[in-house]
């Protein structure tokens, strides 16, 4: 049976699409992200009831959870201990989990969006090692938010335009060590900034970057709308690169190094390490 390989050095998978299992009567549908937990479980966060169905390592379905809390599914984040945030982009909400799938608190005001204050059609989050969360409000506004762990708003960041420190659809988010990494989606390039918003640095040569993830081991990965992933040191050098079966709209990697991408219409795939 012929494999679908890409990567290149020590960054090499074997693409299988599509991923997941549903027990019969059930779609996909529109998955727009994708997280994994502590014991490897994928979490897929799309549009259609339940908005998060759960999958293990290959593909079996487990269970789906959400049901009647989410509008429109968009982001997702899942911290070690399992908490899980989901980003309600047309409702301007953002939403915390335990993982029991109880809600423990809520970002923004429902149905109520904002220019430049939270949320204006947020698309993504990244939480901080200290709990703190970091929010790409990319959709109506041109905006990165600092919340506390409580949910107090430290502060925001961001205008329209393609300067340093200005975005055209901040669409993915990452955080690590201090620093702030945003997938600027239409200005095609990642910038980079320390936590108080101060702007450091970008990264080039991406064609509309969608997601972005940091490994255990410093790799960062950014997929775009080639489409294809790219895999990057921690100064933002070329590692590896390879093309996707289709974008990578949302993407995360487990404990064993298999990246899951969420493709929106066209499902999920894993890209499994070789």
């Amino acid at each position: 049976m012929k494999k679908n390989i890409l990567g290149t050095g020590s960054h090499v998978y074997e693409v299988i699409h599509p991923f997941g299992t549903l027990p019969a009567g059930m779609k996909m549908g529109n998955a727009s992200h994708v997280v994994t937990d502590s014991a490897d479980r994928v979490h897929v966060y799309r549009r259609g009831e339940p908005p998060v169905l759960v999958f293990d390592g290959d593909g079996s379905y487990i269970y789906g959870w959400g049901d009647g809390l989410i509008l429109d599914a968009h982001g997702i984040f899942a911290t070690p201990g399992d908490e899980i945030y989901l980003v309600d982009r047309d409702a301007h909400e953002i939403l915390k989990f335990d993982s029991d799938g109880n809600v423990l608190m809520r970002l923004g005001n429902r149905e109520r969006p904002a220019l430049h204050d939270p949320f204006n059609h947020p698309a993504d989050l990244a939480v901080a090692t200290n709990g703190e969360i970091f929010v790409a409000d990319g959709y109506g506004n041109s905006r990165v938010h600092r919340f506390a762990p409580d949910g107090r708003l430290i502060m925001s960041w961001g205008s329209r335009g393609d300067g340093p420190g200005q975005f055209t659809t901040p669409h993915g988010i990452w955080v690590h060590d201090g620093k702030v990494y945003v997938c600027d989606r239409e200005n095609n390039r990642v910038q980079v900034f320390d936590i108080e918003g101060e702007y450091l640095t970008e990264w080039g040569d991406f064609f509309h970057p969608m997601d972005i993830f940091r490994d255990s081991q410093g790799t960062f990965y950014v997929t775009d709308q080639v489409p294809r992933i790219t895999m990057l040191d921690e100064d933002g050098t070329l590692i590896s690169r390879g093309r996707t079966p289709f974008n990578g709209h949302g993407m995360w990697m487990d404990s064993l190094g298999n990246i899951y991408l969420a493709g929106n219409e066209e499902g999920v795939t894993k890209l499994a390490k070789v």
